[in-house]
């Protein structure tokens, strides 16, 4: 069975939505890496003209084959939405903006500005709220090694990406490096960015991250967290 690749998947919604297709975007870390056809939990975004239940009947097939191997179905915009929502999702327009390729139709994002205020609001957000769920659920967990290991590597992709809007937010060019992100964001933050050198592993793929009950590396990665909060609370 030929493998099925992000190209195949372009292809087939492609062939699927016809003219309604407006854009399909390969993002995040397979954009922003070199990557093999092999490997799945592929993220993508689709904007077409609009959304209704003839587009989630011609898309079925070719969503179902998709999930079926691995990947994420894609985010769905109108094109409206796509136009109106860059200061809703500031975050994350500026991190796909970064790192994206395009598979199918044209390029979406012409015409499309972030505020500097709108990064700064959500990430302000976005920060407390991950930091405040972060110890609830770290009460809970403390002394459980596996429950802790859970909670910290749920929260990282995350917390990278809130990283890289530091970075931005702060005119800091992000590198693509996921060591490199936390040593420089760390280094405006002001936390020791050895605390994230584990986490750092477990996201590039080259060690597991498994802690203890009461491991100090989780509660040193809370503190980061909260740290990062109180830098760009600061920010202006």
């Amino acid at each position: 069975m030929a493998e099925l690749t992000a190209e195949t998947f372009a292809r087939d919604v492609a062939t699927a939505l016809g003219g309604r297709l407006e854009a399909l975007l390969l993002y995040g870390a397979a954009a922003r890496e070199a990557h093999t056809a092999r490997r799945t939990g592929l993220n993508t975004l689709l904007v077409c003209d609009a959304v209704d239940e003839a587009l989630f009947a011609a898309l079925e097939p070719a969503v179902r084959a998709w999930t079926r191997a691995g990947n994420p179905a894609p985010l769905i915009f109108t094109r409206q939405e796509w136009r109106d929502s860059s200061d809703a999702f500031a975050i994350e327009y500026e991190d796909i903006r970064q790192a994206h390729r395009l598979l199918a139709g044209r390029d979406p994002w012409q015409g499309i500005t972030v505020r500097r205020e709108d990064l700064r609001r959500q990430l302000e957000f976005e920060l407390v709220g991950k930091l405040v769920r972060l110890r609830q659920a770290y009460a809970a967990a403390r002394s459980d090694a596996k429950g802790l290991t859970e909670v910290v590597v749920a929260s990282a992709a995350g917390f990278f990406t809130m990283l890289r809007s530091v970075l931005r937010l702060s005119g800091r060019a992000v590198p693509a490096a996921a060591g490199d992100v936390a040593r420089e964001a760390a280094a405006l933050a002001g936390f020791p960015a050895a605390v994230l050198d584990d986490l750092v592993a477990h996201v590039e793929g080259r060690a597991r991250l498994v802690l203890a009950s009461r491991d100090p590396r989780a509660a040193a990665y809370l503190a980061a967290v909260a740290r990062t909060a109180e830098f760009v609370n600061g920010l202006t």
